[in-house]
């Protein structure tokens, strides 16, 4: 049980709040790249309380700056790109990605050196890494951008998912360190919504919890495993500060504000032998829906049913009113790390899990249960052996609403029989 101030510093994400400030210091991701394809490549963006214009311009070059225009405040979202930078509607203003204003056109016009001191926009960098754009709002210079080694893999088929969770980022990620809820939500309650009613699911008989650089693994045992299963001797990771990676996907829970967040997941999937080497020239990004039309949340995928435990405990889960018990040594442990973190940043020290040499960020390994597949691949064949990967063949299972064409552009990468 947390105390109400304490749990205002863990849920708080806006400017000058101690957690906002915390997770300013980490690269997060905000968009796929490819949202950015069409004839009008920007994007609105709400992040860690700052409402902000995310676009490419003609060079190619990534921008995220402040939504409102340094004139006259208006809606940069209405503007257009230009070769260099992102110029406004309302007078023509033009700023690129640092958030220097080039242009003013009348001043320009009417006065041969006119000054643009003070003219200057609030501006984030941004990076593209593996189909997704990340973007840093800390404090100069920013850490290098972890490439995790999923990010690398080749012969895959990639795709981005998003959603707009209608809660605070915190009950999300400290889903990322529970895993009884498994046992319940994903396959007891997964098989009632499929008709059954008895509680059938294997049930956990072992727990551990380990803390490392980029975070918190868990390991488990359930009926039916042992010590030697790689559940138990590899895991699953709980990545720092605000993610999920569990071998072939990641998952993300990044603050919109206090009380939204924007859930996004990459996904990675290992094409047969027969098909390499297949190379993907577009990573496709889309929204999963998570309501039905009846208002209900939807149920019938995984990363649906973890939305309806997170909305459910209110936009701001009330922590004082909790009862953690011995499954919940992992919630204690990230919620301990988080504090001591923000301590350390306090102290004018650097929090752990920033990475500042670009060797070691080039590509970090991480606890994967699957790392055969994922870096050696199988036979298409092989693929019916294993119930997940038979299953993922047959549907995406982790986010309601995939559409039509990624589903298509699947079943092409996976030579398979559609739809």
């Amino acid at each position: 049980m947390l105390t109400a101030a304490r749990n205002e510093m863990l849920t708080r994400v806006g400017p000058g709040t101690a957690m906002g400030a915390l997770l300013r210091r980490y690269w997060q991701p905000i968009a796929g790249a490819s949202e950015l394809d069409g004839k009008n490549p920007i994007k609105p963006v709400r992040l860690l309380g700052e409402d902000l214009v995310l676009y490419r311009d003609r060079g190619g070059r990534y921008g995220l700056i402040d939504r409102h225009c340094p004139h006259r405040r208006a809606d940069m979202t209405y503007g257009w790109i230009e070769d260099k930078g992102i110029r406004c509607s309302y007078h023509g203003w033009l700023v690129d990605e640092s958030g220097t204003c080039l242009e003013q056109p009348y001043e320009d016009t009417t006065n041969p050196k006119p000054s643009k001191a003070g003219c200057e926009t609030k501006a984030y960098p941004v990076k593209e890494c593996a189909g997704l754009l990340f973007a840093y709002l800390g404090p100069k210079p920013a850490p290098e951008l972890p490439v995790w080694e999923p990010f690398t893999w080749r012969n895959g088929f990639r795709e981005i998912v998003l959603a707009d969770v209608p809660c605070n980022w915190f009950q999300c990620q400290e889903n990322s360190c529970d895993p009884v809820h498994f046992e319940w939500m994903h396959d007891n309650w997964g098989a009632r919504l499929r008709g059954g009613e008895a509680n059938a699911a294997p049930k956990h008989l072992k727990l551990k919890f380990e803390e490392f650089e980029h975070g918190f693994v868990y390991k488990r045992v359930r009926e039916g495993q042992s010590e030697q299963d790689r559940y138990w001797t590899v895991g699953r990771v709980a990545l720092w500060p605000n993610g999920f990676y569990l071998g072939s996907h990641f998952e993300w829970r990044v603050p919109v504000d206090d009380e939204n967040t924007l859930s996004v997941a990459w996904f990675f999937m290992r094409v047969p032998k027969e098909r390499e080497p297949y190379v993907q020239e577009r990573v496709p990004v889309w929204k999963s829906p998570i309501r039905a039309d009846d208002g209900r949340w939807i149920t019938s995928h995984v990363i649906n049913q973890d939305i309806v435990a997170w909305v459910g405990q209110g936009r701001i889960a009330d922590r004082t009113k909790e009862n953690l018990r011995s499954s919940d040594v992992g919630i204690a442990m990230m919620r301990s790390r988080f504090f001591k973190e923000i301590e350390t940043m306090e102290a004018g020290k650097e929090p752990g899990g920033i990475i500042r040499s670009a060797n070691a960020a080039a590509c970090i390994a991480l606890p994967n249960m699957a790392r055969e597949f994922n870096t050696e691949g199988v036979a298409l064949a092989d693929y019916d052996k294993d119930p997940i990967l038979r299953q993922r063949l047959k549907q995406f299972r982790h986010h309601y609403g995939q559409p039509p064409e990624v589903r298509r552009a699947f079943v092409a990468a996976m030579g398979i029989a559609g739809p």
